[in-house]
């Protein structure tokens, strides 16, 4: 399915006793600069709470492309690992959920780019093992930091960003063990993977450990709704 501007889904956070007005209720939410994000880059912004694993496929059958978002750690048995101490606590209806996506989409080619958690979940989607615990890349809690990622040559992403940019950051745990057929495309410059793809794929896959939605650069999401504008 393509639109003028294509339509773009973004997997959402579910939080028990979000508060809005005179409310505390379940609420499955999204900060705002995910969909702003899609909306500068030309594209139609839809949000996907979690919702049963075997709706992933009907789902992405109305999509032109894939946001995983950020948010709280991969719980560690999906990549069979037991819990760091460091470990936050699982979201399992958001792994469950985005697990099905990922692979929903990538048997569809459809675009899809993973956001901090996102990526790190499509690495584990496809065999791969996460850091559960790293220093340097969130500083102060609750508040976004920054350093620069270099691209790799040649990769999809030094496509789309030839040049080191200082990003925004907000994470403690990174890629360990690649999934089958993932490359890095960008590092930090304690050789943390900031960035990774899937050049076998028929359709287009990155995923950024850094968050976009936090800053001005809308490159890496303007290439996502470029794909997506594509005819399959």
């Amino acid at each position: 399915m393509v639109t003028d501007r294509p339509l773009i889904g973004v997997s959402t956070y579910l939080e028990t006793g979000a508060r809005w007005g005179v409310w505390e209720l379940e609420a499955a939410l999204l900060p705002a600069g995910y969909p702003r994000l899609v909306q500068r880059a030309g594209g139609l912004a839809v949000m996907l709470p979690p919702d049963a694993p075997e709706q992933a496929a009907a789902t992405l059958a109305r999509l032109d492309g894939l946001v995983i978002a950020g948010g709280p750690d991969v719980e560690p048995v999906r990549y069979g690992a037991a819990p760091d101490p460091r470990t936050g606590p699982p979201a399992r209806a958001r792994d469950t959920w985005e697990l099905a996506l990922i692979e929903a989409a990538l048997g569809a080619h459809v675009p899809l780019l993973g956001v901090c958690r996102g990526m790190q979940l499509l690495n584990v989607a496809l065999g791969g093992t996460l850091v559960q615990h790293i220093e340097g890349h969130a500083e102060v809690v609750g508040a976004f930091g920054g350093h620069p990622v270099k691209p790799v040559t040649g990769t999809l992403y030094a496509g789309v960003v030839p040049e080191e940019t200082f990003v925004p950051t907000y994470h403690h745990q990174a890629v360990d063990r690649l999934g089958t057929g993932l490359t890095p495309s960008a590092h930090a410059a304690d050789g943390t993977v900031e960035a990774l793809e899937l050049p076998s794929a028929p359709g287009w896959v990155l995923g950024v450990q850094w968050h976009p939605e936090m800053g001005e650069d809308v490159r890496v999401m303007r290439a996502l709704v470029e794909a997506a504008a594509r005819p399959s």
